[in-house]
C-alpha cells in the first residue's frame, strides 16, 4: 500500500453513525481490496463511510473535540497500516473501532486524566443531536443530556462504557462482543446492569424524571 492513509478527510461531527445494511458487505470488501492496492479514492471512501463513528467514540472516551481528532487520525492511520491484518468477511466496523478505542485509551493514559463528563457543552455531544426543533424541546432535550451524562459520570467504568458503545455509539451487542473480545451472553448481561445502573443513577440526581 502506498501513501493514501495520510489523506484524512475533514471531519463532519454532527453526521449520524452509518447504519449497515444488507447488501452493504460487497462494496466494502470491494472497497478494502482497493485499499489495499493503494487506492487513495477508495481510502477516502472507506473514511467517509466510518469517520463519524471513529471520532463520536474517541470523543466519548477523551470530552474534547482536539483530542479527539487527533486520537481518530491517528486510529485511521493505524486501520490502513493494519488493513492486510483484517480478515476478509469479518466485522471491519468492530474491528476499526477496537483499533480507535486501543487509541483512545493509549491517549487517556497520557494524558493520566479523564476530564469529567458533565464539563462537556451539551451542544457539542457527538451523534446525539437530532434536527433543530422549537426552543423549547431543545431546551428539554438539552436538559436530559446533561442529565444523561451527569448519572453516566457516577456510573462504573464497565457499565459506563456499555452505555456508550450500545446506546450513544448504537453498535450491535454482537459487535461490542467482537469490539471488547467477550462471550455475546457477557455483553448481554453487562448491558442489562448498565442500563439498571444508569437508570438508578438518573433518579439520583433526578427523583422525578420520568415522573
Amino acid at each position: 500500500m502506498n501513501g493514501a492513509g495520510g489523506r484524512i478527510l475533514p471531519w463532519r461531527e454532527g453526521a449520524q453513525p452509518p447504519v449497515p445494511q444488507e447488501g452493504q458487505q460487497l462494496e466494502l470488501e470491494t472497497l478494502l481490496e482497493r485499499c489495499r492496492q493503494g487506492d487513495e479514492l477508495a481510502w477516502e471512501g472507506l473514511v467517509r463511510q466510518f469517520q463519524a463513528r471513529v471520532f463520536g467514540l474517541a470523543y466519548h472516551y477523551l470530552h474534547d473535540r482536539e483530542e479527539a481528532r487527533d486520537v481518530a487520525q491517528e486510529a485511521f492511520v493505524r486501520i490502513y497500516r493494519n488493513l492486510d491484518k483484517f480478515e476478509v468477511g469479518g466485522n471491519f466496523a468492530a474491528w476499526s473501532l477496537r483499533i480507535a478505542r486501543n487509541c483512545a485509551i493509549d491517549r487517556l493514559r497520557h494524558l493520566k486524566a479523564r476530564p469529567p463528563l458533565d464539563d462537556a457543552q451539551v451542544d457539542e455531544q457527538v451523534n446525539l443531536a437530532g434536527t433543530h426543533a422549537a426552543p423549547d424541546v431543545d431546551a428539554m432535550t438539552n436538559e436530559r443530556h446533561r442529565l444523561l451524562y451527569r448519572a453516566l459520570d457516577l456510573m462504573s467504568g464497565i457499565n459506563r462504557e456499555m452505555i456508550l458503545l450500545k446506546d450513544i455509539q448504537g453498535l450491535q451487542q454482537q459487535e461490542i462482543a467482537e469490539l471488547l473480545s467477550l462471550p455475546l451472553g457477557t455483553v448481554k448481561t453487562r448491558s442489562s446492569r448498565a442500563r439498571v445502573e444508569l437508570a438508578r443513577r438518573i433518579l439520583e440526581l433526578d427523583p422525578s424524571y420520568g415522573a
